[in-house]
């Protein structure tokens, strides 16, 4: 089989290396794909995620047998739509059921609607009106853009100075572009959060080994948020009886409401929740795979993920019994220092040969030039190990981390601390 796999990310490399393991995968195609990942397929960097009818003709003249669209700009504009319509099979949403992710105005009228719990919540489209309403409310608060910002949209306020800081920069100057036409004010819940990523062909759904994110960029859960510095799976603090609740209360009643909206979910839907006083609620969805949960949710992954797509694809996923190896996995991102602001790119990376078996390097933001690996990006590789339990797994991914070089490194030296304090409560 020919694949394709629209990104260019840790996640996609993750996907790519699980698709990899099916004997009936002969070539597998990165649109734009990165330096790393180029060891793993056949990147095509000319053609970016975003460039919907050039990643059409490419599936099409190279007889794609199966694509799988991974990142959530090129899901909201349609690319899943795109390549049904030439007739090629793929995993992700449409454009209609995108909106989940891509519009949290959608997704907080849908829960509203639907009774699917989640923080209190108030719309703006006017900038003098969200102040207004900031300068009543008690802090902190939460805004959020409402469209797609890569993963940096969301803006916790701790007093209204801050708040007012945060609508002038979405709403008036434009940080995000047009994601910040409106805003979404909602209040701030307490709790620990749990990242959980569901494979659903829009009835059935098969939820994965949670996960726990670290979105800061320092130790301790400071600095400024990040589009993920590390995660651990399992999340300890999400047992079986929660989880129980979260699939009577939040996933099969969204599944539900997008189809009772005739937009019916079919891919990977991502629940971001919150495990407060009053029980779980969504903080967030995301409409594919997580950045970077899927780097640790995978390698736990024993059933063939391609077979598990495809029967998504089919509608037969309530056939298929998908199975989760026991042990834990943990993910240190190493970045290019400055990051999540500015950071200089440019900077070779070396790379140990000779990995334990346990241990791979997920590539995310990386180039090759004249055969050497350099950095392209803030968020550069992540370093996944799997163990028997998270202590193996966290001093593995960290062994692992500290060998690899590039001017610049940096790593927080606290992933999975808070899931191993949770595990001793």
């Amino acid at each position: 089989m020919k694949l394709l796999v629209v990104g260019g990310g840790g996640r996609e490399h993750a996907i790519i290396k699980k698709l990899r393991e099916n004997p009936s995968v002969e070539t597998i195609y990165a649109l734009p794909g990165n330096g790393g990942i180029a060891a793993d397929a056949e990147c095509v960097h000319s053609i970016g995620a975003k460039d919907i009818e050039k990643i059409v003709d490419f599936a099409k003249g190279h007889g794609i047998d199966f694509a799988v669209v991974a990142p959530d700009d090129p899901l909201a504009l349609g690319c899943v739509d795109r390549l049904h319509a030439v007739g090629i099979p793929c995993f992700g949403p449409d454009a209609k059921a995108a909106r989940i992710e891509a519009s949290k105005v959608f997704s907080k009228n849908l829960m509203k609607k639907y009774g699917i719990p989640t923080a209190r919540y108030e719309v703006f489209d006017d900038p003098a009106k969200a102040l207004a309403y900031l300068r009543t409310a008690s802090f902190p608060i939460v805004v959020k853009a409402d469209g797609l910002a890569l993963g940096k949209g969301v803006l916790i306020p701790q007093n209204l100075a801050e708040a007012e800081a945060a609508v002038k920069s979405i709403m008036e100057d434009k940080a995000f572009g047009d994601s910040g036409n409106e805003i979404v004010v909602e209040e701030f819940l307490t709790g620990p959060e749990v990242s959980v990523l569901a494979f659903t062909d829009g009835t059935a759904i098969a939820p994965m080994v949670s996960s726990m994110d670290h979105k800061r960029a320092g130790d301790g859960d400071t600095g400024l948020n990040t589009g993920g510095m590390g995660t651990v799976a399992p999340n300890p603090c999400y047992t079986p009886e929660i989880a129980q609740v979260c699939m009577e209360t939040i996933f099969l009643p969204t599944l539900a409401a997008m189809r009772a909206e005739g937009c019916p979910f079919k891919g990977c839907l991502y629940f971001g929740l919150m495990l407060t006083p009053d029980g779980p609620k969504v903080i967030e969805y995301n409409c594919r795979f997580g950045d970077p949960e899927t780097q640790v949710v995978l390698p736990l992954l024993k059933t063939d993920l391609l077979t598990v797509m495809q029967a998504v694809e089919a509608e037969t996923l309530a056939d298929l019994t998908v199975e989760w190896s026991d042990g834990s996995a943990a993910c240190v991102i190493l970045a290019s220092g400055g990051y999540p602001g500015n950071y200089e790119k440019g900077k070779e990376i070396t790379l140990l040969a000779g990995l334990p078996e346990n241990v791979t390097v997920y590539h995310a933001g990386d180039r090759l030039d004249g055969g050497k690996l350099l950095t392209s990006g803030g968020r550069v590789l992540g370093v996944t190990a799997v163990g028997p339990d998270l202590r193996a797994a966290l001093k593995d991914a960290y062994a692992a981390a500290e060998v690899i070089q590039f001017e610049g490194k940096y790593m927080r030296t606290d992933i999975g601390q808070r899931a191993l304090a949770a595990m001793e409560v």
